[in-house]
């Protein structure tokens, strides 16, 4: 997450000293565009709070990471496996010279870290969930702050690996800082917002009971970005974002069971780069 924001904090004099330059005349006015790319993520420590008949209870800072995918011709340019990786996927038009509107997904993945030591506060019973699961009794009783092994074997696995996807809509605009001088090639700056659902497939065992559970909207999220594009040709360009933003899970599937749920809420920092295409009106000058 740190490196996110630096790189963000690092970005900022750039866009001032950009926007105060002579913007180059154009106009995108009309234009659509498609993107695919693939993205690096990570999350600031998160409260998790899980509920279900006979619990009641909270771990603190829970730590998590991604789950690249190694590159590998046979995942990454195969189109049948194109959405195994962390990818990103968008579509918008410009409505004006400056600005477009999009819809898109970010297909990010959450891992909890496994066998990591964490506070807990609450309340979890000898039984729990129904058909009752038995707890070990390392885990049964009232807490308070009180630090626990979180082993994926007896008490929890958790993750949001197919995946932590981000729904949205983007609002986004663009400044050109250079052109060629064959007015075809160029670089946009761009910063953006966005808002949307979250749609997780979690897969997680809580108290060594649960499965790959199916998709459901889980929560909101709310986004800030900024990034560039590179213009390669009339058709084909380039783009490379940075974001960062606030998803809120109000709720999770557990153990697969209508009684069981968690809610979270996690900061996260993103990085991805794209390849598209624009159609429609091209009239970049």
């Amino acid at each position: 997450m740190y490196k996110f924001l630096t790189v963000f904090l690092i970005t900022i004099p750039f866009i001032f000293t950009s926007s105060a330059q002579d913007k180059k005349p154009y106009s995108r006015k009309g234009e659509y565009f498609f993107f695919w790319g693939y993205n690096r993520s990570e999350y600031a420590n998160s409260d998790i709070r899980f509920k279900g008949i006979g619990y009641d209870f909270t771990l603190y800072n829970a730590t998590a990471k991604d789950l690249p995918i190694a590159f590998s011709p046979g995942v990454y340019f195969d189109i049948t496996k194109l959405s195994i990786p962390q990818y990103n996927i968008r579509y918008g038009y410009f409505f004006s010279d400056h600005w477009s509107i999009s819809i898109g997904s970010d297909h990010m993945k959450y891992v909890m870290d496994d066998n990591q030591t964490l506070e807990v506060s609450g309340h979890i019973s000898a039984q729990v969930s129904d058909p009752a699961i038995v707890v070990n009794p390392e885990y049964v009783g009232d807490f308070n702050h009180t630090p626990k092994l979180v082993r994926p074997e007896d008490f929890l696995h958790y993750e949001h690996t197919d995946g932590f996807n981000y729904l949205h809509v983007e609002l986004d605009r663009y400044d050109r800082i250079w052109k060629a001088k064959n007015n075809i090639q160029g670089v946009d700056w761009l910063v953006g917002v966005g808002a949307g659902t979250l749609i997780p497939r979690t897969d997680s065992h809580l108290f060594s009971i649960g499965r790959n559970n199916h998709f459901n909207f889980a929560g909101y999220g709310v986004s800030l970005k900024t990034g560039l594009r590179f213009d390669l040709s009339r058709r084909f360009f380039l783009q490379t974002d940075v974001k960062g933003g606030f998803t809120r899970l109000n709720h999770v599937h557990t153990t697969g069971r209508d009684s069981d749920s968690a809610q979270q809420s996690i900061w996260f920092g993103e990085f991805y780069g794209a390849l598209g295409y624009k159609f429609g009106k091209n009239r970049v000058k």
